[in-house]
């Protein structure tokens, strides 16, 4: 299982990120060792290969991508960026891939899904910017996975409760944010995240 994991993040590590990121999107793409991890710590618990997996913010689509790498039936990728969208069709056919990849609002999204698959926005810029994400994805799909900001989890936890989900913290990393816009005062900046879990309740009636 080591192995196929370093493959994988291998094989995301040769994705092109974003040409031209924009700050009020937070479009830092995702470590792809914590996109590996991200993915195998899914399929390990049944919710990747085989299943419809539904990739939020996808960006320039390297969780999506992964899934279809690992076994995934279907793979959906929102987004409402036209040139990450772009990019994300040119790495899935470098990897020879099929990704349905989709231009839109978070928020408009509602097909149904079994796995979700996400790293929105923490919100640096705009506070509150994973709120729609965590929503669509609770109204998509039974079983997410996300990164959130550390310091966020209480909020977070109590978030998800309130619509039937029971959130689980599953590992926590140091997400390496590379200089990339003028109001960065560092060469790079470690942010302190959280990979959730998060299982739709089941209610049983009496």
């Amino acid at each position: 299982m080591s192995t196929r994991r370093r493959e994988l993040e291998i094989a995301l590590q040769s994705l092109d990120r974003f040409h031209s990121p924009k700050p009020e999107m937070e479009q830092y793409s995702t470590p792809a060792v914590i996109a590996a991890e991200m993915l195998f710590e899914a399929l390990a618990r049944g919710h990747i290969e085989g299943k419809k997996v539904l990739d939020l913010g996808c960006g320039t689509g390297p969780l999506g991508i992964g899934a279809a790498l690992l076994g995934a039936c279907e793979v959906v990728g929102m987004d409402k960026d036209p040139v990450a969208l772009a990019q994300a069709e040119v790495n899935a056919a470098k990897l020879g891939v099929q990704m349905d990849l989709r231009q839109g609002e978070i928020t408009e999204f509602t097909e149904r899904a079994d796995t979700v698959i996400m790293n929105p926005p923490f919100g640096a810029q705009r506070k509150g910017a994973d709120r729609p994400f965590l929503t669509t994805a609770m109204r998509c799909a039974p079983v997410i996975y996300s990164l959130h900001l550390s310091q966020t989890e209480d909020f977070v936890q109590r978030f998800v409760s309130r619509s039937g989900f029971e959130a689980t913290p599953l590992k926590r990393y140091k997400f390496g944010i590379p200089y990339m816009f003028e109001f960065h005062s560092k060469a790079k900046k470690d942010v302190d995240v959280t990979l959730f879990s998060f299982l739709q309740k089941v209610c049983f009636n009496e």
